[in-house]
């Protein structure tokens, strides 16, 4: 279920389904990396204002699941405008920023997005550009990238399937009246 916060600013009720806190799996692999199992961990929010902020990080796992060594990082910001038109701006931590646009499907949580600028500093890797897929299904948040470079052409490189975290202090705040010491309730 997609829960809309209500300070949520009005305009950012179409991206209200990637809100929260996220956590879950994927595959990396691009020519010139070790493919690999990754773990990652995303967060988006607000503060009222007209964008969501954005956070992820991804580690590589080895094959019992545990973190080995940080793979990326980015921070970003989401906005959505009345034709439901996105558009992201995002950092890396290896000097890439870029600019992201797309539009969500017709009548489903789902954002197609791709770059429209990238800038890199010397110390990055070369990369020319991206798309992305998300997609809300079944209460869990999915996306595949796609990259490339100038000696690769685009292809799917990431994907990962996330589902939310939820904060036991969330649940406390709407238990009312239980008794003090809590057994009354099963009683």
């Amino acid at each position: 279920m997609i829960e809309i916060p209500s300070d949520l600013n009005p305009a950012l009720v179409p991206l209200a389904f990637l809100l929260g806190n996220w956590e879950g799996a994927g595959v990396h692999d691009f020519p010139g990396s070790e493919k690999c199992n990754f773990g990652q961990e995303v967060t988006f929010t607000h503060d009222g204002r007209d964008f969501l902020e954005y956070t992820s990080h991804t580690w590589q796992l080895d094959a019992e699941g545990k973190k080995v060594a940080p793979l990326e990082s980015e921070k970003g910001y989401w906005r959505v405008d009345e034709q439901r038109k996105v558009e992201v701006v995002m950092v890396r931590q290896d000097g890439v920023v870029e600019v992201w646009y797309g539009e969500l499907a017709d009548q489903k949580p789902q954002i197609d997005l791709a770059t429209d600028a990238v800038a890199r500093t010397a110390a990055s890797g070369p990369y020319s550009g991206g798309k992305r897929l998300y997609g809300y299904v079944k209460g869990d948040l999915m996306w595949v990238g796609e990259k490339a470079t100038p000696d690769v052409e685009l292809r799917p490189y990431m994907s990962a399937h996330l589902k939310k975290v939820v904060d036991p202090s969330e649940w406390a705040k709407d238990l009312k009246d239980l008794p003090d010491d809590g057994i009354a309730f099963f009683r």
